[in-house]
C-alpha cells in the first residue's frame, strides 16, 4: 500500500493519514485488512460514527485511507465506500481584530517563535508552510516570500512588508544558517522546528492571555484574510495569496469583514425606520 502511494505520488502527511485509517481497522479486528469481510469493513465505520462520534472529515479521510488500501492495492472495488460519506457542515472561519492579534503576537516571548507567528499572519501561512520556510525562500530585492509546495504541492509568491522585512533581516542577524531553515529545531541539526511546536506555542499564549480555545495559529490565517478585504484587497487576489483552488473557499471571509457588517447594520436600520 506505501508503494502504490508513493507510486500515486500522495504526500507525506497524506500517507501518514490513510496508513493510521488502516492501522485501525486491523486493530479492531485483530485481523489482516486483507482477511476482512465488506460487512467488517461497513461496521467499522458505523463504529466511528456511533461510537467514537469522530466528525464528518475524520470519517472521510478514514474512508479514504481504508478505499485506497481495498480498490487500489488489493483491487477490490467494494461498494461499501460509495455509501460511506460523512456530510460536513459548514462553518465560518473565528477571526481575531487587529488589536488581539497584535496583543498575542508581542506576548510571545522567545523571539523565533514571535516571528514565526508574526511571518505566518503577515503572509497567510498554514503552520506546515510557517515552519518549512528556508532563508533562501526570502527574496529581500523583491520582498517577495517563496511558499514552496504548500498545499497541494503548489508554489506560490507572497508580498512582504517593509516593517516584516526589517524584522525577518534582524532575526536573521542572531546566528541563523543562511543556507538551512528559518526556523530551524532546537533539537535536531538541519531539521525545523515541528508544528506541533509552534500549535503548542500559541496553546499557552492563548491560556496566558484568556483568550478562547478556538485561536489556534491557523486563525492568524484566518485573520489575514480578513483584513486583507477590508483593506479593499480584490477576493480574487487574496485567492491566489492563500493558495485557494476555488474562489468560494476565499468567499467565505467577505461575511467577516467591518465594511459588510457595517452596511448590513445600516440596512437593517433602514428597514427597521418607522415600525
Amino acid at each position: 500500500m506505501i508503494e502504490d502511494m508513493v507510486l500515486r505520488d500522495l504526500s507525506e502527511k497524506t500517507q501518514e493519514a490513510y496508513v493510521r485509517a488502516v492501522v485501525a481497522l486491523a486493530e479492531q479486528y485483530d485481523r489482516s485488512p486483507a482477511l476482512l469481510t465488506e460487512e467488517e469493513v461497513r461496521r467499522h465505520f458505523l463504529h466511528l460514527i456511533n461510537d467514537l462520534n469522530l466528525d464528518a472529515s475524520t470519517v472521510n479521510q478514514r474512508r479514504s485511507g481504508i478505499k485506497f488500501l481495498y480498490n487500489t492495492t488489493l483491487g477490490w472495488n467494494w461498494v461499501v465506500f460509495e455509501r460511506v460519506k460523512g456530510k460536513r457542515g459548514k462553518r465560518l472561519p473565528n477571526v481575531l481584530s487587529k488589536e488581539e492579534k497584535n496583543r498575542f503576537i508581542w506576548a510571545v516571548r522567545k523571539f523565533s517563535y514571535r516571528i514565526a507567528l508574526l511571518l505566518g499572519y503577515t503572509c497567510g501561512l498554514r503552520v506546515s508552510e510557517a515552519v518549512s520556510v528556508r532563508v533562501r525562500d526570502i527574496s529581500f530585492d523583491r520582498k517577495m516570500l517563496r511558499v514552496e509546495q504548500g498545499k497541494g504541492r503548489k508554489d506560490r509568491y507572497m508580498p512582504l512588508s517593509d516593517h516584516v522585512l526589517m524584522r525577518l533581516q534582524e532575526y536573521i542577524t542572531t546566528g541563523v544558517d543562511p543556507q538551512g531553515f528559518l526556523f530551524p529545531s532546537p533539537l535536531l541539526a538541519g531539521r525545523p522546528v515541528t508544528s506541533e511546536t509552534l500549535d503548542r506555542v500559541v496553546a499557552v499564549v492563548r491560556k496566558e492571555l484568556g483568550m478562547p480555545d478556538w485561536v489556534t495559529f491557523h486563525t492568524f490565517r484566518h485573520s489575514y484574510a480578513t483584513h486583507l478585504l477590508e483593506a479593499g484587497v480584490s477576493i480574487r487576489v487574496i485567492q491566489r495569496l492563500l493558495g485557494h483552488k476555488n474562489l468560494e473557499t476565499t468567499a467565505i471571509y467577505t461575511h467577516l469583514t467591518a465594511p459588510t457588517k457595517e452596511r448590513l447594520f445600516r440596512a437593517l436600520d433602514e428597514l427597521s425606520e418607522g415600525l
